[in-house]
């Protein structure tokens, strides 16, 4: 008896999400597992901007892909797919830096006694993890709106997207009220206070999967 199109729809859709969960083991085996492990930490800690990027460039776009997945009921690839995948990889070697300058930073202020000094592992971590949030990630999360809605502006056929134009694009009430509002007390804090308890090398492994996450959210929350 011949399939009907949902049958063969759902049997793509079957292998697609199959090979969707094959790339994320490939990347957490080279991730954990000797030997592939200690060459991936000795390239991490050789070249960071380029592991931040190549890490970022693949994993939050896997997230916008399983958000269209979730919301659509089939993956279905963003337009300008490269170019967003580049941004993404920018904001890597940025969210890189900004790990470590936050790190310093707490400990260069509790030296400074603009913080409590000698404070334990676990205050330590959720401390970083607050100012991280509050200082930088809004902003972070501004830009990556504002390049995501000037590729959604090129795919409707606007050649040279003006500014206000693609300002005007974004819910800002959305972005206020859920992106900022609430995933980031409610998730992004605790995740990285998870994440600043880490040794340093599992740090890098553990932003590689929130990329995932995050690229999960912000696509999430973007109107249909």
């Amino acid at each position: 008896m011949p399939r009907t199109p949902e049958q063969r729809n759902g049997k793509k859709f079957y292998w697609q999400d199959l090979a969707w969960l094959l790339v994320l083991a490939a990347v957490l085996v080279l991730m954990l597992v000797p030997p592939m492990a200690d060459w991936y930490q000795a390239f991490n800690g050789d070249v960071p901007y380029l592991s931040a990027f190549l890490k970022f460039l693949l994993m939050a776009p896997m997230g916008e892909l399983l958000a269209s997945r979730l919301r659509q009921g089939a993956w279905t690839k963003p337009s300008f797919l490269v170019g967003r995948a580049l941004v993404w990889g920018f904001l890597g070697m940025v969210i890189a830096l900004a790990f470590v300058l936050f790190q310093g930073g707490v400990a260069t202020a509790s030296q400074a006694g603009l913080l409590p000094a000698g404070m334990p592992l676990l205050l330590t971590a959720f401390v970083t993890s607050v100012l991280i949030n509050v200082l930088f990630a809004p902003g972070m999360m501004a830009f990556h709106r504002l390049s995501d809605a000037y590729f959604d502006l090129r795919a409707e056929g606007h050649e040279k997207p003006t500014l206000q134009a693609i300002a005007q694009r974004i819910n800002w009430g959305s972005f206020l009220g859920v992106v900022v509002g609430k995933t980031i007390p409610m998730f992004w804090i605790p995740a990285h206070t998870v994440t600043f308890l880490l040794p340093a090398g599992y740090r890098v492994l553990m932003a590689a999967l929130l990329s995932i996450a995050l690229g999960l959210i912000m696509a999430l929350v973007k109107p249909r």
